[in-house]
């Protein structure tokens, strides 16, 4: 599914203009993308959360090569399913 299919099918389950509905959604991603970049978890209770995690540097191979390389420390988006949503999959 994509963004378009999406807000199309939350319209029609919500009764809510199209227009409306893709306004809300791209403001729901701002919202979390503007909260995980400061460093916040946004939960969402029965669907998941979502996390930063912080990577420590550390070192790597480089497959072609062979030869070790460091990998800079790095931040990470991380998805955990919450149980609605885990049960409804299976």
């Amino acid at each position: 599914m994509n963004k378009s299919e999406f807000v199309k099918s939350i319209s029609d389950k919500s009764g809510a203009t199209l227009k409306d509905t893709e306004i809300f959604l791209d403001s729901f991603v701002e919202s979390v993308i503007e909260a995980m970049s400061n460093g916040e978890e946004v939960n969402l209770v029965g669907f998941g959360t979502f996390s930063v995690a912080d990577r420590a540097p550390r070192m790597g191979r480089d497959f072609k090569t062979g030869k070790n390389i460091k990998i800079k420390a790095s931040r990470a988006v991380k998805f955990k399913a919450g149980k609605t949503l885990k049960d409804s999959v299976k």
